[in-house]
Formats: structure tokens, C-alpha cells, sequence
């Protein structure tokens, strides 16, 4: 089995973990379309989509797309990730949908993070950390991250669905997330930071050639 295939295994063992009649929270990427494709029409009274991407999905298979706005709560919230840390802490936003996953998955009462086993590492850095800033502070944001030891790339020819640009920040290995995410959405121009330490996955689904294994945070959250 390749990269693929566990990926699919993963979006495939999240799909039983989905209420019956719950409104659903769905993430983007590559793995958070595999589990969009095996979604049941009319299992979910609807759908609550990360970015423009993941709702078309949404539509395409007939499920009900609903605004965080309309959604008295999300149940659930399924995303993928690109780097998760034992603590089940993440760096996501390599899809440039950080901001509106981060927002929705803090609006769920739980959240399942469905990944490969490449994407599990000791600590956090690795993998740039993303952040979604206001167009007219890149430069300035840029600057502030230097003074931090980082280096910032600017993703061009990307525009996020909020209207944002996105710097990728290489060179940081992230010890302390929580801090870390604090630290870099005190910065004003940030509009969000790929490091998600104050809402951790609840359950980790990986994707390896042994099968799909489960990995459960201290969350004080009952399956």
C-alpha cells in the first residue's frame, strides 16, 4: 500500500464515527476528500465546509452545505493535518484553509484528525508553519516573524477564501505549540496561525500498512 492508500484507510475509519442526523464539520485537503466520497447522502442533516474547495465536494455528492452561522452546533469536525505531534497537537494550513478549519474546528464539540503515518512527528516544525495574514501587513509580518528566528516565504498566486495571503515560516521547531500559536496571532496583521495547540485533536486516525490506529488526547472528551 503507498501514501494513497492509507490516506483512504484513514477517511474510511473516520466515516463510523459520524452521528446519524449530527451537522457536520469538514475539512480540506487531499485525505478530507476521501472521507467527503464516502459520506452518505442523507446521513448527515448537513455540512459545515472549510473552504470553497471542500464545499463544491459537498454539493457534488448531495450533501446539505450549512454556514457556521445557521449551525446551532457542529457535532463533529473531520480534517486532515499536516503534521500532528504525540499531544495530538497539529500544523495544518497547507491548503491555505487554516483560518476558517481553525474557527470550525473550535466551534465542534469533537474533532477527528484523519492523517497518514508520515504525517506523525516527535515535535512539530518540520512542516512550515502557515499563517494567513491582511495583504497590506505581509511585508510587516514578514519582518516580525525574521526578529523571531523564522523565515518567511510568501505563497504567491494564493489568495484564501477570506481574501487573505498566506506566509509559509521555515526554520522554527515548535516546543511549546500552545505559546507558539499565542505568540504569533498577538502579531497584528495575523489572522490566524497554522499552529493548532489550543484545539488539539480529539482522535488521531493513521493511516499505516498495519491498518488504521487510533490515538485518543486527555481531553476529558468520552467517545
Amino acid at each position: 500500500m503507498d501514501q494513497k492508500a492509507f490516506k483512504k484507510e484513514a477517511a474510511k475509519a473516520a466515516l463510523a464515527y459520524v452521528p446519524k442526523g449530527c451537522v457536520l464539520g469538514v475539512g480540506t485537503g487531499s485525505t478530507t476528500m476521501y472521507f467527503i466520497q464516502g459520506l452518505k447522502k442523507g446521513w448527515v442533516r448537513g455540512a459545515v465546509p472549510s473552504s470553497k474547495e471542500t464545499e463544491r465536494a459537498l454539493r457534488k455528492k448531495g450533501i446539505r452545505v450549512l454556514d457556521l452561522n445557521q449551525a446551532k452546533k457542529v457535532s463533529l469536525y473531520v480534517d486532515g493535518a499536516d503534521e500532528v505531534d504525540p499531544k495530538l497537537m497539529l500544523i495544518k494550513g497547507g491548503g491555505g484553509a487554516l483560518t476558517r478549519e481553525k474557527i470550525i474546528a473550535t466551534a465542534a464539540k469533537k474533532f477527528i484528525c484523519i492523517v497518514d503515518e508520515s504525517k506523525l512527528v516527535k515535535r512539530l516544525g518540520k512542516f512550515p508553519v502557515p499563517l494567513e495574514v491582511v495583504p497590506m501587513a505581509r511585508n510587516q509580518v514578514a519582518r516580525e516573524i525574521r526578529k523571531r528566528g523564522g523565515r518567511p516565504v510568501w505563497r504567491k498566486n494564493f489568495i484564501t477564501d477570506n481574501g487573505g495571503d498566506i506566509l509559509d515560516v521555515h526554520g522554527w521547531k515548535v516546543a511549546n505549540p500552545i505559546k507558539k500559536e499565542n505568540e504569533l496571532e498577538r502579531i497584528p496583521g495575523v489572522i490566524c496561525a497554522g499552529v493548532f495547540g489550543k484545539r488539539r485533536a480529539d482522535l488521531l486516525l493513521v493511516g499505516t500498512p498495519q491498518g488504521v490506529e487510533q490515538f485518543i488526547s486527555v481531553t476529558g472528551i468520552r467517545w
